[in-house]
C-alpha cells in the first residue's frame, strides 16, 4: 500500500472503496450478534479461550499445518516436526497478541519484532528484525515477487506512521491493510503469514471492534480457503481500487465467519453440549 499522497488519512479513504462500507456494516452486525448472546454475559472467558484455540488452528492451516481442532486441543508436543512447529508458533502468537495491545499504538514495529521472535522461538541472528539485503525468506505458500529489503524498510516505516498517527478508518479497514501489507512485504525471514494474522487480531481487539477477542478472523480465512486467500491478496498487491476493496471485503468475510463460529460455540454451551 502506498502511504504517500494528498490524502491526510489514507486508511480512511479506503473506506469509500466499492463494497467496503457494506462489509464494515455486515461485520459489525455479526460481532454484535456474538456479544449480545446471553452466554457471553456469563461465560465470556470460555468463549475467548475457545476462539483463541480455533483461531490458532485456522492460522496454522493457512501456513500448511491443517490439523483437526481436537488434534490441536490434545497435543502438547509442538517441536517434533515442521507442521507441529507451525501449530506451536500459531498458539504462541495468539497467546502473545493480547499482551501487546498497549504497545501497538505507540510502537507497531516493536510489536511486529516481538511477534516474530515468539513465532520463531529461536536465537538466530535473523529473528526479531526485518530481513536484510540478500537474506532468504521461508514463506513457500505466498509466491508473490519479494520486495527488496530497502522497500520493506520504507513501507514498514510508512505503515507504522499510519498506526501511530491514528485514523478514522473502520477497524476492519485498518486490520485488513496491516494484514495485507505484512503478507505482501514478508518482512521477516520466516513466519510472515502467522505474524500478519496475529497483527490483524491485535488491530481488531485494540480498536474496540472485538475487545474480548471472540471473533477469530483466522477461522474465517481458513474456511474460505487458501486459494481464495491468495487470490484476494493478489488484489491487495495490485493496488487498484477494485483489488484493495476485494481484499478488505475478504477480510471482512473472514471476521464474519469467525463471529459465526463463536456464536455456534455459545449455542453449544447454552445447550450443554460443549
Amino acid at each position: 500500500m502506498s502511504t504517500t499522497g494528498a490524502t491526510a488519512d489514507p486508511l480512511a479513504a479506503l473506506g469509500s472503496l466499492p463494497g467496503v462500507a457494506e462489509s464494515v456494516e455486515t461485520v459489525r452486525k455479526a460481532v454484535d450478534r456474538v456479544y449480545g448472546h446471553r452466554v457471553m454475559r456469563r461465560r465470556s472467558t470460555e468463549i475467548t479461550s475457545e476462539a483463541a484455540l480455533r483461531g490458532s488452528r485456522g492460522s496454522a492451516a493457512l501456513s500448511g499445518a491443517d490439523w483437526a481442532l481436537e488434534e490441536v486441543r490434545r497435543r502438547s508436543d509442538f517441536g517434533v516436526d515442521d507442521e507441529a512447529r507451525v501449530v506451536g508458533a500459531a498458539l504462541r502468537l495468539t497467546a502473545e497478541a493480547g499482551q501487546l495491545l498497549s504497545i501497538w499504538r505507540q510502537s507497531p514495529l516493536r510489536v511486529l519484532a516481538r511477534l516474530h521472535l515468539v513465532a520463531a522461538a529461536s536465537q538466530g541472528d535473523e529473528v526479531g528484525r526485518p530481513r536484510q539485503a540478500g537474506e532468504p525468506v521461508d514463506e513457500p505458500l505466498v509466491e508473490l515477487p519479494l520486495p527488496s529489503a530497502d522497500e520493506v524498510s520504507g513501507r514498514l516505516e510508512g505503515l507504522s506512521g499510519l498506526i501511530v498517527a491514528g485514523s478514522s478508518a473502520p477497524a476492519l479497514v485498518t486490520a485488513a491493510v496491516v494484514h495485507g501489507e505484512l503478507l505482501a512485504l514478508r518482512p521477516f525471514a520466516s513466519h510472515n503469514g502467522l505474524v500478519a494474522r496475529a497483527a490483524e487480531r491485535i488491530v481488531l481487539i485494540g480498536s474496540g471492534l472485538d475487545p474480548k477477542s471472540v471473533c477469530p478472523a483466522e477461522v474465517g480465512h481458513a474456511e474460505l480457503g487458501r486459494a481464495a486467500y491468495l487470490a484476494a491478496l493478489d488484489g491487495y498487491v495490485s493496488g487498484t481500487p477494485e483489488g484493495m476493496g476485494a481484499w478488505i471485503a475478504h477480510c471482512g468475510r473472514a471476521v464474519e465467519l469467525g463471529a459465526r463460529e463463536s456464536t455456534a460455540v455459545c449455542e453449544a454451551l447454552q445447550r450443554g453440549a460443549a
